[in-house]
């Protein structure tokens, strides 16, 4: 007798195991699931072609292994995401044509910073900024070599909103507006240890930087925030001394710049302010960009301009 109820508890449990093997996928069956195709698939296999065609080219620590690495990385950060929501993934299209030369992944690389773009504004808060991350990255990459770009830029920075912006997104604006103060201060620095022929990226730069500091002053005194207000002086991380210190100091305010932009675009999802946030994340990464070159930072482009690590 004893045997009989030992043997049904084991039936049972065996029988609970497998109903809850069956529980996650008829889970993802239900209500609440999303059956469309994943819009990230397509930025993905773009990002797969261009690291393997790219890879096929490059010759040492050229531009094509540059551009190899950072698409591979796109790849990986895409794929994380598209694995993590196991969404139905749309037909593949047919291979690109391997490339000849460099100059051939120009299109591919514009296409893909495109598609980009335009699907940050659509997207849930992480999807968002690690979307905008790849198309920042994709935007360095086009100055990274003549054959690749030289890519537009950003547009400027247009008028600020009349009204409050979202509450959530107050403290991430705070911290991009001390991150310009901090940039137009850089600027302010370097031009005595620059060459004649670095002005007009100098000129720029520190014109567009004070653009997008008052921008954020009115958007946030609009707000009822106070502006935070700009430190007497800075402390670069290494003294500027020549040429090569000063585009160091330059290309790590533009990465500090891209930081905070990229911040306000995972906080926030008022369209409006994600616009603006991308811009600026672009134009700061496309800046860094020859600033990195000229101070011989390797990679010349960072891959995902605003992430940590």
């Amino acid at each position: 007798m004893t045997g009989r109820p030992t043997d049904l508890t084991r039936r049972a449990a065996l029988r609970a195991g497998a109903l809850a093997a069956l529980a996650v996928p008829l889970a993802a069956c239900g209500p609440g699931y999303d059956e469309s195709p994943d819009p990230l698939q397509p930025l993905l296999a773009a990002a797969d072609a261009d690291a393997t065609a790219a890879r096929a080219l490059a010759k040492g620590e050229d531009a094509a292994a540059q551009l190899a690495t950072a698409r591979a990385a796109h790849a990986a950060a895409l794929k994380s995401e598209v694995d993590r929501l196991n969404r139905p993934k749309p037909s593949p299209s047919p291979a690109p044509p391997a490339p000849a030369a460099l100059g051939d992944l120009k299109e591919r690389l514009a296409t893909a910073r495109k598609q980009a773009e335009d699907l940050v504004g659509g997207l849930p808060r992480y999807r968002a900024g690690l979307v905008a991350a790849v198309a920042a990255g994709c935007a360095a990459l086009q100055r990274i070599d003549p054959a690749l770009g030289p890519g537009e830029d950003a547009p400027k920075v247009g008028v600020a909103p009349g009204g409050a912006v979202p509450a959530e997104a107050v403290d991430p604006l705070q911290t991009a507006l001390a991150a310009e103060h901090a940039a137009v201060w850089v600027y302010g620095l370097v031009g005595a240890f620059l060459p004649a022929d670095f002005g007009e990226g100098e000129k720029s730069g520190a014109a567009e930087h004070a653009l997008r500091r008052d921008f954020l002053q009115a958007t946030l005194a609009a707000s009822g925030a106070t502006p935070v207000a700009p430190e007497a002086a800075y402390v670069p991380k290494n003294p500027v001394t020549d040429a090569k210190s000063a585009s160091q100091v330059v290309a790590t305010a533009e990465a500090d710049c891209s930081s905070a932009w990229l911040a306000v675009v995972n906080h926030t999802d008022d369209a409006g302010l994600r616009t603006t946030a991308l811009h600026a994340l672009v134009a700061a990464s496309r800046r860094g960009t020859p600033w990195r070159a000229e101070a011989g930072e390797k990679p010349t482009a960072i891959a995902m301009p605003g992430q940590s690590g």
